[in-house]
């Protein structure tokens, strides 16, 4: 299909509250209200900002995807300023599960597709996994014709997530994070990589402020395009930046370098032992 249209879309980095949901929702009420692009057509919000990077809070903070208040204040955002929302992730609970969950809202308010968080970070002090139960597959859904890819944060450490995602046809990479501070130089490389070895525009957006134990969240919040150049970021503190995402100028680039035509179907190794 022949991609002609742009889409605008707005990434709001934040400080969360650790373990306070409605102090949260404030928050980000507060930031849409005195910060969002007129002209958005998607806003997008970081990894757990309903509870801030605290693994051993997630489960008190979860609530059922399709009710409580942080469904009701996605929803009513979504109609209320007419846009479409990835909403970062919080935790969604599920009978006795728990996954750390991206959900996607139409411009009516409705869900309409939900990614759970593949790999689970448990790791130098972060224990994700003895919390939260990981998801089985990734997802690509369709907003306004443009497709996009859905990831969290640890995710952006293992490409085939990625290339599976152009693949299948995406335009647009998401990876929606709670970053440390002290890993700044592999969140620039691997958004930018994973754009740039998909011919993908890529969505990179993290929590600032504090987390537990002296750690801070990193910041650093990128809209990145199809060759790795950053079309617009917020390095600090609070607030709410947009781009213009030409999906007709990605796909003539690609046109002119159709660097997935040349994927080879396997790649495997031949390993070769020097015998002594």
């Amino acid at each position: 299909m022949e991609k002609t249209k742009s889409i605008n879309v707005s990434i709001l980095q934040m400080g969360s509250v650790l373990g306070d949901v409605e102090l949260n929702i404030n928050k980000v009420e507060m930031l849409v209200e005195k910060f969002l692009d007129k002209s958005t057509d998607v806003l997008v919000l970081p990894e757990v900002w309903s509870v801030g990077w605290a693994c051993s809070k997630f489960q008190d903070s979860a609530q059922s995807l399709n009710e409580g208040s942080i469904y009701d204040f996605l929803s009513g955002l979504a109609k209320k300023h007419n846009i479409n929302i990835i909403a970062g992730s919080y935790i969604v609970r599920n009978n006795d599960k728990f996954y750390n969950t991206c959900v996607v809202f139409n411009r009516a308010g409705e869900i309409i597709a939900t990614y759970n968080k593949s790999h689970l970070y448990s790791y130098y002090g972060c224990d994700e996994g003895k919390y939260i139960t990981k998801g089985d597959c990734p997802v690509l859904v369709e907003i306004e014709g443009v497709k996009f890819g859905l990831t969290i944060c640890y995710d952006i450490r293992f490409p085939e997530i990625y290339r599976a995602y152009a693949k299948a046809g995406a335009d647009i990479l998401v990876n929606c994070a709670a970053w440390g501070s002290k890993k700044a130089l592999p969140w620039e490389i691997m958004t930018k990589s994973r754009a740039i070895e998909n011919q993908c525009y890529m969505i990179a957006l993290t929590q600032s402020g504090a987390i537990e134990n002296g750690e801070f969240n990193l910041g650093e919040s990128r809209i990145i395009d199809y060759k790795g150049e950053e079309l617009s970021s917020i390095m600090s503190g609070e607030g709410i930046v947009c781009a213009t995402l030409d999906i007709e100028d990605m796909y003539n680039f690609r046109g002119k370098c159709p660097v997935i035509k040349d994927i080879r179907n396997n790649y495997e190794v031949k390993v070769l032992c020097e015998k002594y």
